[in-house]
């Protein structure tokens, strides 16, 4: 009933947000007899911001056209590899017409790019894939709107959502030999358990695991959303938060967690920090500040546009992550495609290097939830696991923005290619960042796997294990006036920590 009465207020309120927006037109039109008031360009400030905070915001493009890399213009086009019911996997395909480019483009590293399922769309790593495909072949995960999916189609579960990813690894392994994987957030969670039951079955598994910023243990550091799902009932948050969808599309019945209860709960955590935003623009408008207004708009166009997420889904990502643990505590059966449970035992991963990324200053996946990755993948050599720190960002900041494009993407860069068979790709992972070595200490089992590994791999992984340090000429953010300390190093000093 509540996502009709919103969907019903929405539409009464629509031509309002329109008229609104005319409004601001006419004001804001010095040629118009509207335009020659005194307080024009104030009424028509107010009336942008009246129209920007009732309208509807749809999915954002991506809108990667061209890239440049070094100096030479690449056009890029996107298309759809495969098409599921609830997700696409989508590729950036790459064109040049200089044979140079065309022979380095050729060689370098496949990257998926799974994008987080929690809300808003994977256009949210818009900068994460401009920034990758300067050196990458770029895929990335773009989930649908749940309310865009008819029920014809079925359910979809935290188990579906791992299935999806083993095939689009399989995909990208089928047409290069093998990928990197890069998970942003939730996706750090059905990633691993997906990468870890290839393993456990002995099916290849990709070179590289990027994880970053997300809640691997979601009891080490617990933040605002950490608390609200682990002390709130299973129950409750059927009750409280699931609705069906309105009869007015595709998806009318489906049960969802809709968008815009989401997006509520966004603001509210930060609501002075939105209010403040909003009142600037406004500001800005009536200065004429073109630039400070289009990157308003930008941020806002894509913040505001929220997806619906299937109930099942949501239920037992709740449930499996933030109130049972089971990941951590090895506990977690998923099904497969043919129905069977399989239990999830990261230890059992060997071959697949592995890179965490955390924020200091992270209020969505607190210190030390990423980094718990390598605790529980003990199969995984110590020489072939990386952590890193950065200092003075936030959740967005260690995958949008300039300390992803200067301080997080060299070091993911250097990793991927460190571990990147091709002959002659495989370089040193160098460090920006101060280097704090892990212990030494290899298992039994993990000294076979060494043995097994192909001889660029193994002088990849002892290059990196040696790579000097040099100090971060980083900024804190303006939010904190000290930086934490760094965290201690994961259980059993698994991996190497950049500060």
């Amino acid at each position: 009933m509540l996502y009709q009465i919103y969907e019903n207020q929405r539409s009464l309120m629509e031509p309002f947000t329109d008229l609104a927006q005319f409004a601001s037109k006419a004001f804001g039109n010095t040629q118009s007899l509207l335009g020659k008031n005194p307080l024009a360009q104030r009424i028509s400030a107010g009336y942008d911001l009246l129209h920007r905070l009732g309208k509807d915001y749809e999915k954002p493009e991506f809108g990667l056209r061209t890239i440049d890399v070094d100096g030479v213009e690449i056009a890029i086009h996107e298309r759809i590899e495969i098409s599921k019911p609830f997700c696409e996997l989508r590729r950036f395909k790459r064109f040049s017409d200089d044979p140079a480019t065309l022979t380095k483009l050729k060689d370098q590293p496949a990257v998926l790019i799974v994008a987080p399922l929690s809300g808003h769309y994977a256009t949210l790593l818009r900068d994460t894939v401009k920034t990758m495909l300067k050196d990458h072949k770029v895929y990335i995960t773009d989930w649908k709107n749940a309310r865009l999916v008819p029920l014809s189609e079925g359910e979809f579960h935290l188990d579906d959502y791992v299935n999806y990813v083993q095939e689009f690894i399989r995909h990208l392994q089928g047409i290069y030999g093998n990928c990197h994987v890069m998970s942003v957030c939730q996706p750090t969670v059905p990633v691993l358990a997906a990468v870890a039951l290839m393993a456990t079955r002995g099916e290849l598994t990709p070179l590289t695991m990027t994880m970053m910023g997300g809640p691997i243990d979601a009891r080490k550091s617990p933040t605002a959303v950490n608390n609200l799902a682990m002390n709130k009932s299973h129950s409750w948050f059927e009750k409280n938060v699931i609705y069906r969808v309105p009869g007015n599309f595709p998806g009318a019945g489906r049960r969802v967690y809709p968008g815009f209860l989401q997006y509520t709960g966004f603001v509210a955590m930060n609501p002075s920090n939105h209010a403040r935003s909003h009142y600037d623009y406004f500001k800005d408008l009536i200065k004429g500040d073109g630039a400070s207004t289009e990157a308003h708009r930008k941020f806002y166009d894509e913040y505001n546009a929220v997806l619906d997420m299937d109930a099942n889904y949501y239920l037992q990502t709740i449930k499996v992550v933030f109130q049972d643990f089971s990941l951590v505590n090895g506990t977690w059966d998923v099904k497969n495609v043919d129905g069977k449970l399989e239990r999830v035992r990261p230890q059992d991963i060997t071959t697949t290097a592995l890179f965490s990324v955390e924020g200091e200053l992270d209020d969505i996946s607190g210190s030390g939830q990423t980094e718990a990755v390598h605790s529980i993948c003990s199969g995984v050599v110590d020489s072939e696991q990386r952590h890193m720190t950065v200092e003075g960002a936030g959740h967005y900041g260690i995958f949008s923005g300039r300390r992803w494009r200067e301080m997080v993407y060299p070091q993911v860069k250097a990793f991927v290619l460190a571990h990147q068979p091709a002959p002659g790709s495989a370089k040193a992972l160098r460090s920006d960042d101060k280097l704090v070595p892990a212990k030494k200490r290899i298992s039994a089992p993990a000294k076979k796997v060494l043995a097994k590994k192909s001889q660029v791999q193994a002088k990849a992984a002892a290059a990196v294990a040696k790579a000097p340090s040099v100090p971060v000429a980083g900024r804190k953010s303006a939010t904190s006036s000290k930086s934490k300390p760094a965290s201690k190093p994961a259980t059993g000093g698994k991996a190497a920590r950049y500060k």
